[in-house]
């Protein structure tokens, strides 16, 4: 099965730690949704934030997310000037069949101006992603 890579990006608006871990989980639903993926076929996964966010690691939204079992890695993205500021990345390697040109990445708030190109998602219900978000973090049943 081949390894691919998913792209998706995020802003917020301060430096705080639960507006990091809510702006990344709501990320990370949006392309957990949009592609199919399971957590079971995540390879590993690779945040990234400018260098004004260092309130919590981006990571932390991928473990309250459930994603136990998956390698993940934290780092700040290159400095460069004019870039857009206060931005999360992430990069996922994903155990699938699809084909490259399948996969939805998703940019979202601000971020959607790093990859216009990318930036096709429907109309996104945020109520009800946020529902979808808290089952998932829900305490399992055993």
């Amino acid at each position: 099965m081949p390894c691919r890579g998913v792209r998706g990006a995020t802003t917020v608006a301060t430096n705080d730690r639960e507006e990091i871990l809510s702006a990344t989980r709501q990320l990370l639903a949006l392309m957990i949704r949009l592609n199919g993926i399971e957590s079971r076929d995540v390879a590993s996964a690779v945040f990234s934030t400018t260098r004004d966010l260092d309130a919590e690691f981006p990571a932390l939204a991928a473990r309250q997310l459930g994603w136990l079992d998956v390698p993940l890695m934290c780092g700040h993205e290159m400095a460069v000037p004019g870039s857009l500021p206060l931005c999360i990345r992430v990069m996922l390697h994903w155990n699938t069949e699809k084909e490259q040109t399948e996969i939805e990445h998703v940019y979202v708030r601000e971020a959607n101006r790093l990859r216009p190109d990318l930036t096709k998602l429907p109309a996104v219900d945020w109520e009800e992603l946020e529902s979808w978000i808290n089952e998932q973090m829900a305490p399992k049943k055993a």
